[in-house]
């Protein structure tokens, strides 16, 4: 296996420029998301890392060596993709041996190989069927039994689950995970489920409009967002911004909203006056019939165990995730407390993160 490294990789298709100075670095083993919108330069950073593309300018280092402009042939890298690009005239067994015959393995190398990735996958029972006759989580299991036949370096993976439905998607997701971790191959994953990123990934990328926006484990990113726009990304509901004008100073530990101060993480920039943004996530709005900071609420969705209850206050709508007992009708004036660990505040006109703490609280004045 192999360990990836990205350094300042750029892309540009005309006066377009899909990728912009990307740099990061996929450790040996490590299941790696590249995670973002459509147009975000995800499937692009995928494919110049698999030489299907040649970057503009930049490095892609495999094993320490430079393979920047050498074709996909030459960096032992596979690919699985989300139309499983099989063989429709070979039946299962044919689909997964190609690659190895077209590499002159000896014939008896072939079947022994063929029949461990078959046990592996659990498609055994399968492999005299033609791959026509499949249902997709089937095809996507040949599709990547054909891949990893060969043990490459790396996987590279553009968004192999995308064509299943919701159900499947999530058990082949499980299934992906698990295959992943028998055998400690380092793979590159593309997506634009946050939900999937966060299950899934070692290591995420959030990328936007061709930028990295934050690179980390899921926790670090879901718990301290480096930007607005990675906050609002990742989670469900995302995380609510309040909005307010005023100035922060690396000395001051709180922010007013209406009578409430709320304590700030230490800072980690300025800001002159401008508008700023108080990030906290559902799950840290709590109703309270005593909190001095009020909202009035404007629906419910219930979900169960749990409610979301979407509320008008004087910075903005705020979505709280709340016990489904919990009595909320329409038009009530409640309570918000936003005692949270995850508090963070932002520039919002830049989007950057002024802050970003794992405790933060609350003091009503």
């Amino acid at each position: 296996m192999a360990e990836i490294v990205i350094r300042n990789l750029r892309k540009e298709f005309g006066a377009f420029t899909a990728v912009k100075g990307s740099s990061f670095t996929i450790r040996d083993g490590e299941f790696f998301m590249l995670l973002g919108p459509s147009g975000c330069g995800k499937t692009t950073t995928l494919r110049m890392i698999a030489g299907l593309e040649l970057p503009t300018s930049g490095e892609i280092l495999i094993d320490g060596e430079d393979v920047s402009m050498r074709p996909a042939s030459q960096r032992d890298i596979a690919m699985v993709f989300q139309m499983f690009a099989l063989y429709p005239h070979m039946n299962v067994r044919k689909n997964i041996s190609y690659p190895l015959i077209s590499q002159g393995v000896p014939k008896a190398e072939v079947q022994a190989k063929v029949a461990e990735v078959a046990r592996i996958l659990g498609i055994t029972d399968i492999l005299d069927k033609p791959v026509g006759g499949l249902s997709g989580g089937d095809r996507q299991r040949v599709a990547l039994g054909r891949a990893i036949v060969r043990k490459p370096k790396a996987f590279m993976m553009d968004e192999p689950l995308g064509a299943l439905d919701a159900e499947f998607r999530e058990h082949m997701s499980e299934e992906l995970r698990a295959l992943h971790d028998r055998m400690g191959a380092t793979t590159v994953y593309v997506t634009h489920d946050q939900l999937e990123a966060m299950q899934m990934g070692d290591k995420i990328v959030v990328m936007n409009h061709g930028v990295v926006e934050q690179f980390g484990t899921p926790q670090d990113i879901y718990d301290h967002p480096a930007t607005m726009f990675v906050a609002d990304f990742i989670g469900s509901p995302s995380m609510n911004f309040l909005r307010f004008d005023g100035s922060v100073s690396r000395g001051d530990r709180t922010v007013t909203l209406g009578d409430t101060a709320i304590a700030l993480p230490e800072l980690q920039d300025e800001a002159s006056p401008r508008p700023l943004a108080l990030g906290v996530r559902p799950e840290h709005v709590t109703l309270s019939d005593t909190a001095p900071y009020r909202g009035i609420i404007l629906a419910t969705e219930y979900l169960g165990t749990t409610q979301i209850v979407t509320l008008a206050t004087p910075n903005g709508t705020i979505k709280a995730r709340a016990p489904a007992a919990r009595p909320a009708h329409i038009g009530d004036a409640v309570g918000l407390d936003l005692r949270s660990p995850t508090l963070a505040l932002f520039d919002a006109g830049t989007g950057r993160a002024l802050a970003t703490a794992a405790n933060a609280g609350v003091h009503h004045g």
